[in-house]
Order: structure tokens, then sequence, then C-alpha cells
């Protein structure tokens, strides 16, 4: 179970600083399954030619990405450990399959523990209602929490291997999501999303059972700025403090607003404009 540690303030770094404890049995434990762990080169914002096209980006700590079993297809087994995942805001659960002789991880939902038992139901008829099993949407009742919602998943071979392109993970993965299941017809289901949209899903588009863990990230405060840039964060400078070759908003005799509206270095509008692509194209931004 996670908690929120506020500690007396002796030093300037922990006055405001308010972090979630993590109690897990084993920090090493992933020392065991290095093989599904992919490494991955700190670019530090650099393209391939050495360019920076995304600011604010380098350092931090080294870290390797644990390849997340989003399709679990036919896979059951004992929840052996709870572990911190850098590359995500949720924890991960790491289970053994006892059937097929591999250990795998998964998103662990809230309420998940060591020595659970999860299970695949979309191939039986007695279904077990429990945290962390894999169901079609179709057989789950209305009003149940669910997450990782995979679209277009992809029927793969019985064979055992780690995921590949294949392997899709969905909707809802954030730390402390869940979406609501509202409606059936039609051969389609209606979720409620955590951010309150309403969308339609296929009956047979598999979805874990439960709220996704750890729902306390969005409540911790780092405190320091070393800690950010712990987690590959560099320093932002504003666009008024540079000079006019460096962004629209610089240059100008004292402090200036940019007298213009707020854009990027390369001169798009930042405020008020659409980002997801489907608005964009119905605007026209994409031919």
């Amino acid at each position: 179970m996670n908690i929120l540690v506020k500690k007396s303030p002796t030093t300037p770094s922990l006055r405001h600083a308010c972090l979630v404890k993590k109690k897990f049995q084993k920090k090493d434990s992933f020392i065991r399954v290095k093989d599904q762990g992919i490494f991955f080169k700190n670019n530090a914002g650099r393209n391939n030619s050495g360019t920076i096209t995304v600011y604010g980006k380098g350092g931090g700590h080294k870290k390797r990405y644990r390849v997340i079993f989003f399709e679990r297809r036919n896979l059951s087994g004992i929840v052996e450990f709870l572990e911190h995942d850098p590359f995500r805001s949720a924890n991960i659960a790491r289970i053994y399959s006892k059937k097929f002789n591999i250990h795998f991880y998964i998103l662990a939902p809230q309420g998940l523990d060591n020595g659970h038992f999860v299970d695949t139901q979309t191939n039986c008829s007695n279904l077990n209602f429990k945290v962390g099993n894999l169901f079609f949407l179709n057989d789950l009742p209305l009003g149940t929490l669910v997450h990782n919602v995979l679209v277009n998943s992809k029927i793969t071979s019985q064979k055992i291997k780690l995921p590949h392109k294949d392997y899709t993970g969905g909707f809802i993965r954030a730390a402390g999501c869940s979406a609501t299941l509202i409606s059936k017809s039609n051969g389609f289901c209606r979720l409620r999303l955590a951010s309150g949209e309403h969308k339609n899903f296929s009956c047979f588009s598999h979805a874990t059972l439960g709220s996704l863990s750890n729902p306390l990230h969005n409540r911790k405060r780092l405190g320091k700025a070393g800690r950010f840039r712990w987690l590959n964060h560099r320093p932002t400078v504003r666009g008024v403090a540079m000079n006019p070759i460096d962004h629209p908003h610089g240059g100008g005799e004292g402090k200036t607003s940019g007298g213009r509206p707020s854009v990027t270095p390369w001169g798009r509008l930042t405020r008020g404009q659409p980002t997801r692509k489907s608005s964009k194209r119905a605007l026209g931004f994409f031919h």
C-alpha cells in the first residue's frame, strides 16, 4: 500500500516535498527477469544528427524499460512482487506462470497483492470476477470499473514469447485511472473514461477488471529542482528572456510580453489550438 510522506523541514528541499512511499518487499526482483527489459539510450532530446529537437531533456538516472504483457492471451499465474516502473506512473506486478514456466509483467490494479492469482477469463463459462483478471467487455456487468482496454487486439499464436508489435496496450493505463462500463448495444460497449468522455468499444475487446494502482501519484510534490533533474528534466528558459533570433517572443527594451499571442519557437500557436489529431484533421490542419 502506498502512502503520502511529508517530512519535517530540516532542509529547504524538504519544506514543500510530499512524496509517495511505496512498500514493496523486493527492490532487486527485476534482476531475475532481465531478459524482459529493454535499455533505451538517453538521447537528451537530440535527433540522429545531434540537433536538439526537444528542449528541456537530459541527464537523469539510467533506467530499463520493462516489457508489459498488455494482451496476456491464455496466461495466468501467481503475483510474485509489485514493482515500481520508471517508465510509467502505475505500479507493475511480476507474475509467474507455472503452466509455461515463465515470468511476465502486467499493470498492477488497486488491491492486487503478493500471492494473488490472476487469470484470463475469455474462454470460461464460470467467470471469476476478481481484480486483475482479463475479460471480454461483453462478459462484464454494467457499472464495472476496468482498465487497459485493448483496441483492435490481434490473435497471436499460442506459443509464449516476449511481446512484439502485435501486443498493443490500449486505453486507461495511467496511475489511479479506470473506466466505467455504462451500456451495451449493437455489438458495442460504451465506457466512461476518467476524463468524462464516453467512448464505444467492441464487445469483444479485452479489458482488465479494477482500477489501476498508485492513485496518489498526482499528489506528490518533488520539493527541489534536483529531484526533477533525476527524472531526465532540464531547466526551461522562457521565450521572453531570449534574443529575437532564438524565439519570436525574445528581444525588446526592458521586460516585454512579446506583443503577440503565445507561440512556439517556430511560430505555431500554443493556446486555443486543438491538440488531438482527429480534431486537427477535421479543421483542415492535415491534407
